[in-house]
């Protein structure tokens, strides 16, 4: 067997715990402090150490200290765990190092928090994340160190299906021959089952009874309706109702014949002949009127369509002249008010004059002082003249010139803007004569269209009428004399068809009750058959529970077996009969879950890592919280750590009370040193009453 043993465990700030080293000696030991002192903590730190999580299985824990308002204690500090292992007597170390990263940004003078960093060491060499990660599995897997190191963890953490894989695992499942053959009940089961399993023929079975059971409600009452709408044949004889029809129809064909003797004149025939001829005339008048009032209408229509597009066409144009004069209306309004503002501002020009006084030259020169000659002076303002009267005369051609084109520009578009209403005019005369030939051309396919609808205004078709109804009238006055004849023996004819017909439903009332007493021998006989199918499948679900029983009889014993003190039922009975898959730990028939008390639990969760143990081949140390409330571990062959809260102080024996009084002088003082010692998580190298 592979064992894990724990040397030493060292924390620094870790959890509120600032620094503690857990020394074994790889012996089982046990720690002692009250509530929230950190014993639990030391749990947390190994499994956090291998696997970062706690012992709760949560990775999202609190690692740093935190006040009494949930707010850091202290930033900055290394948060480290470190264990020495011994794996089958070789000397491992794995550490963490949880620290806090802060980055100061450019510009700043202080740093900022910016989240974590983790550092892993294996035998104090440096790792990387999935390096840490594959030195601990080769260890051992979370999942096996979880359920051989904490007694809780198979019975409070799992749930009951993975409980149940777990036991399978360990105990082996048992096939279903391996059932069948430990019970000769259930020998047919083998045959029965072909390739399905017993699960899946227990839900066929099931499938099958719930149809069967639909279909055995269903015939009673269709039985029961078949009967009530069965009808009353008891004064009824088949055989003398086909030899009364028989006779009736000899007689109506009999009279049938003596009718068309009667009917059958020979100038009513030709004439009869006649008038069918007549009516097919008629009907090839129409058909031939109508096909060419189509075409007529078709190609009308096409003229209409064409006369209203060269309409819409000449619309769209005369619009465009619309839109066209509106532009140069625009345009003339702009170019007649550049002329306007062009010839004030050749008056404005034009009248400027010279401004003599602002153009006094000093008579003095500027850089000597000395006065200039009168010449001098003269030709200065001379040339002042001469460059004002050359600037005025070119402003003014600049703006005569500008006029000018001005003007012109407004004659070319006043020129353009009447060509175009000249165009336009054209085309309102053009549009409305269009119009016109639109409206006639639609008056013309009406016509047309009436005309196919209403043949009969045809004269060819009228005279075809006429026809037709002269020699109608001379067929009826040929018959009138034999009307009468005629009359008696359709009479003759309907009396005996309504004798017949009477017949008729009486011989249906005779094979209808067949029917029905066929239907209900064919239901009786289904109901039987289904009977019987329905027994078949009970005993095959009985056998199927039988199988059932048997397997968790012999499942529970299998798995019981192998486990000193916990026992485990697999299967809860349900009130339908069948069982619920479940996985409950009892200890003297006492469930886990249910009024188990602590030291009972720890017990049988360390009988269950015992088994798990031998099973996977692996030893690893097993932290055993609370375990005050157990006076009597059981034994084992791992490493154990008790987590231990003492005693109160007036509930320990009165000798030692007595003892620690005397050494502390009273009472009080004595039960106050044992509070202040029970505050400090402290190891000890032996039991609790030793302790004491």
């Amino acid at each position: 067997m592979r064992q894990i043993i724990l040397q030493s465990l060292t924390l620094s700030n870790f959890k509120g715990l600032r620094d503690f080293v857990l020394e074994t000696d790889g012996e089982s030991v046990s720690l002692f402090g009250d509530n929230a002192t950190g014993k639990t903590t030391l749990f947390d730190s190994f499994v956090w150490l291998l696997f970062h999580k706690d012992s709760n299985n949560r990775t999202d824990f609190e690692i740093k200290e935190l006040d009494e308002n949930g707010q850091v204690v202290q930033h900055g500090l290394e948060h480290t765990v470190e264990a020495v292992l011994f794996v089958d007597r070789r000397r491992r170390t794995f550490k963490k190092i949880f620290t806090e990263k802060w980055t100061k940004k450019r510009g700043s003078a202080t740093a900022e928090f910016t989240g974590h960093n983790t550092s892993y060491y294996v035998d104090d060499v440096p790792k990387k994340l999935n390096e840490y990660k594959a030195e601990v599995d080769g260890l051992i897997s979370e999942d096996i160190f979880k359920l051989l190191t904490n007694p809780a963890y198979f019975n409070e953490k799992l749930k009951p299906d993975a409980r149940r894989k777990v036991l399978l695992d360990v105990c082996g499942n048992l096939t279903d021959a391996e059932v069948i053959a430990s019970n000769n009940e259930l020998a047919p089961l083998a045959d029965i089952l072909g390739d399905r399993s017993i699960a899946d023929h227990k839900k066929v079975v099931e499938a099958q009874r719930r149809e069967i059971n639909k279909e055995l409600e269903k015939i009673p009452i269709r039985i029961d309706e078949a009967r009530r709408t069965m009808p009353d044949t008891s004064d009824l004889d088949a055989e003398l109702l086909a030899e009364d029809i028989e006779t009736l129809r000899s007689r109506v064909d009999t009279k049938t014949a003596e009718l068309n003797r009667i009917q059958s004149g020979g100038e009513v025939s030709v004439k009869e002949i006649r008038l069918r001829e007549i009516n097919a005339e008629l009907i090839d008048i129409q058909q031939r009127i109508q096909l060419d009032g189509l075409q007529a209408v078709n190609d009308q229509r096409e003229q209409v369509m064409r006369l209203r597009g060269e309409a819409s066409d000449l619309q769209a144009r005369l619009s465009a002249g619309l839109r066209e004069v509106e532009q140069y209306k625009r345009q003339i309004e702009r170019a007649e008010s550049q002329t306007a503002r062009l010839k004030e501002e050749w008056h404005a020009a034009n009248g400027l004059e010279f401004p003599v006084h602002e153009h006094q030259h000093d008579k003095n020169c500027p850089t000597c002082g000395q006065a200039l000659p009168a010449d001098q002076v003269q030709a200065a303002q001379d040339k002042e003249l001469e460059d004002f009267n050359l600037s005025k005369s070119q402003r003014l051609e600049r703006i005569s010139e500008e006029g000018k084109a001005a003007a012109e520009e407004t004659r070319t578009l006043k020129n353009s803007m009447f060509k175009v209403e000249e165009g336009m005019t054209e085309l309102e005369q053009k549009l409305a004569a269009k119009k016109a030939e639109v409206s006639a051309a639609e008056a013309k396919l009406s016509d047309l269209q009436a005309a196919v609808a209403d043949p009969t205004e045809n004269p060819q078709y009228q005279a075809k009428q006429q026809e037709a109804a002269n020699i109608q009238t001379e067929i009826e006055k040929l018959r009138s004399s034999s009307t009468d004849a005629v009359t008696a023996v359709q009479s003759e004819i309907r009396v005996l068809r309504a004798q017949i017909a009477d017949l008729e439903a009486d011989k249906a009332k005779i094979e209808q009750a067949a029917a029905t007493e066929k239907r209900i021998a064919e239901l009786t006989a289904q109901e039987r058959k289904l009977a019987a199918e329905y027994e078949r499948l009970e005993h095959e679900l009985f056998l199927t529970e039988e199988f059932t029983r048997s397997k968790v009889s012999l499942l529970e014993s299998k798995i019981n077996s192998k486990f000193r003190y916990a026992r485990f039922r697999l299967f809860k009975p349900q009130l339908n009969g069948g069982l619920e898959d479940v996985c409950d730990t009892l200890y003297n028939g006492v469930p886990y879950e249910g009024g188990l008390n602590n030291a009972a639990r720890i017990n049988v969760g360390l009988d269950i890592i015992n088994t798990l143990g031998q099973h996977y081949g692996f030893s690893a140390p097993i932290f055993v919280d609370n375990a005050e409330a157990v006076t009597q571990l059981i034994d084992t062959e791992a490493q154990m750590i008790r987590l231990v809260v003492p005693p109160a102080f007036n509930s320990l024996p009165e000798e030692v009370q007595e003892e620690l009084s005397k050494q502390h002088g009273s009472y009080e003082e004595a039960e106050a040193a044992w509070r202040d010692r029970n505050k400090q998580l402290r190891l000890e190298h032996n039991n609790m009453q030793e302790a004491i």
